[in-house]
């Protein structure tokens, strides 16, 4: 088999974070039952599906469902677990970094532990911590840091803060964390984040949400109201982001997308294992036949993301 993609919305659950989630009292998460995961499996799907190289990343709840002292000793975990699940399985992992966001100085120092002593991929930050949402000043040193090392980014929404009343008793994956993922990257925007970092290369999940179909009109109020940072420009700000395809990119969204920025920006994601392995082959499945402006959108996503992570050229999977 031609494993040909690369997965950058892949996620992980080794043993002992999920054993603090359950110890948490969190065995149902955003409103969904919580996965198992080894890594023997996904390797297994990966091979069925043709993936090559997936980048693992902790989902919600992150690591910040408890107090800092917790916050910063599950980061930890997490975080060596991941490296060694990636040299255990040489080629066919990589890893995004968890970090404690409940405490900015936390944060940086694990940050260090992530690219100093592990060699991450990236780091995977949640759309917000309690009420702080990315973007929000208090974040600047973080994101400096992040800028200086020209971090790739994964942004991954949680439930938010007001999920009981507006999500009706339902599992806040199947709406709220599109709007939530929107609210975060339109803060980040507005808030010249994005302008100000621009080493910083930030993936954006499931398509870019609902920011295709709120640009303009994000643009038109933020510009009208006078509430953006001098340094942004929306349509530019957001053009420039990356968007992974996980979810359901076909048959609507994806023309979205490819309004808002160019193919090149594209990745693939199998949101596996919160997304079942039957239904992450589906979905792979759809895009086979997409033809994207350069050929087959698979192939196409394989070459964005090899320039986006260079050390993953080449990688079979074999």
């Amino acid at each position: 088999m031609d494993r040909r993609r690369i997965d950058v919305h892949a996620h992980f659950l080794p043993e002992a974070y999920r054993g603090e989630l359950l110890a948490a009292g969190l065995s149902v998460v955003d409103g969904m039952p919580l996965p198992t995961w080894d890594a023997a499996g996904h390797v297994d799907l990966m091979d069925r599906l043709g993936i090559a190289t997936s980048l693992l990343s902790v989902s919600s709840p992150g690591v910040d469902f408890s107090d800092l002292a917790t916050a910063r000793r599950v980061a930890r975990q997490v975080n060596d677990d991941g490296r060694r699940v990636v040299e255990e399985h040489p080629g066919r992992f990589g890893l995004f970094g968890s970090l404690p966001l409940m405490d900015v100085g936390a944060a940086v120092a694990e940050l260090d532990h992530c690219y100093d002593d592990l060699d991450v991929d990236g780091v995977v930050l949640l759309t917000h911590t309690g009420d702080r949402y990315l973007g929000d000043p208090e974040l600047e040193p973080l994101f400096d840091e992040l800028d200086r090392r020209r971090a790739r980014v994964f942004v991954h929404p949680t439930s938010p803060v007001c999920w009981e009343p507006v999500s009706f008793g339902r599992t806040r994956a199947m709406v709220e964390f599109l709007f939530d993922t929107s609210r975060a990257v339109v803060n980040m925007v507005l808030n010249g984040t994005v302008a100000r970092h621009p080493d910083i290369e930030l993936i954006v999940p499931h398509a870019g949400a609902t920011l295709p179909v709120l640009a303009d009109r994000v643009a038109a109020f933020a510009f009208v109201l006078q509430d953006l940072d001098p340094a942004t420009d929306v349509y530019r700000d957001l053009g420039r982001l990356h968007f992974d395809l996980a979810g359901f990119p076909v048959p609507r969204q994806l023309d979205a997308v490819l309004a808002l920025t160019t193919a090149d920006h594209l990745h693939y994601g199998s949101d596996f294992p919160f997304t079942p392995d039957a239904v992450v082959g589906m979905l792979a499945d759809a895009l086979d036949p997409v033809e994207g402006a350069a050929g087959p959108v698979v192939g196409g996503l394989r070459a964005n993301t090899e320039r986006l992570f260079p050390r993953l050229a080449g990688s079979s999977g074999a």
